[in-house]
């Protein structure tokens, strides 16, 4: 089946990375050269410092995003701490043209937020914020926001998101859930680092893992998040005595 993906894979030129660079330093990065997006639904995931978040974030600024999030026509920092890896990434595409896009950070969506009430021109807040569920974004909880602004996006298109489940309670995930799986249907590519176990639950996704020093295809069933929450919830008595135990 031909891969018609807006992002079908990713080449890491690691001469355009200074000798003395952090990203050198990372097991699970500092010998990929590429990695291909077969599926409409990517998931990093790992330990944290595996590199997943730092890959992500290069991905989407080496493909026109805003750094802190937003669409490619969004263009503000608060704070400069991207990586070079961005300028060492050669994404490789399809002939479809993504419409719409969007890459989403749990940290600073804050920001977005407010960026998104600054742009909003001179269209009337009654009818901006109908959109969002009919009041401003930053009248709603982090959550609520976080999940009312993704709704809003639910055309075709590219969708990066990182670890989106901080803002978000089991049920209110179930709904992002949903809603990732019938945007899938329309066509929409999404690439998710998360540690969310309700997440990757989804089904025909490919899943990354970080984790053991390498990058590799891996089932939902092997994901350290999922292994982990099992043992807890079905041993959870045990668990917490050994845990508490040792400490």
């Amino acid at each position: 089946m031909l891969n018609d993906n807006y992002i079908r894979g990713i080449c890491i030129d690691w001469s355009k990375i200074t000798k003395e660079s952090y990203l050198k330093n990372i097991p699970s990065l500092k010998d990929l050269e590429y990695l291909n997006f077969d599926n409409r639904i990517t998931f990093f995931v790992g330990e944290n410092g595996t590199g997943k978040s730092t890959l992500l974030e290069a991905i989407a600024v080496a493909y026109g995003f805003n750094a802190e999030g937003g669409t490619v026509n969004y263009n503000f920092s608060t704070y400069n701490d991207v990586s070079e890896l961005c300028d060492a990434i050669k994404i490789t595409k399809s002939y479809r043209r993504a419409k719409r896009g969007f890459f989403f950070r749990a940290e600073s969506f804050f920001n977005v937020a407010s960026k998104s009430e600054e742009y909003r021109d001179t269209t009337p807040k009654e009818i901006f914020y109908e959109q969002y569920g009919g009041k401003s974004l930053h009248q709603q909880s982090h959550g609520e926001s976080f999940l009312s602004f993704f709704q809003n996006y639910n055309k075709e298109g590219l969708y990066i998101m990182d670890e989106p489940e901080a803002a978000l309670s089991p049920q209110r995930q179930l709904t992002l859930l949903l809603q990732i799986a019938k945007m899938k249907e329309k066509g929409s590519q999404f690439i998710i680092a998360t540690h969310s176990p309700i997440l990757l639950g989804l089904p025909d996704v490919d899943i990354y893992s970080f984790d053991n020093h390498q990058i590799k295809l891996c089932n939902y069933e092997d994901t350290e998040c999922y292994t982990t929450m099992k043992l807890f919830i079905n041993n959870r008595e045990l668990f917490l005595n050994r845990l508490l135990g040792e400490s």
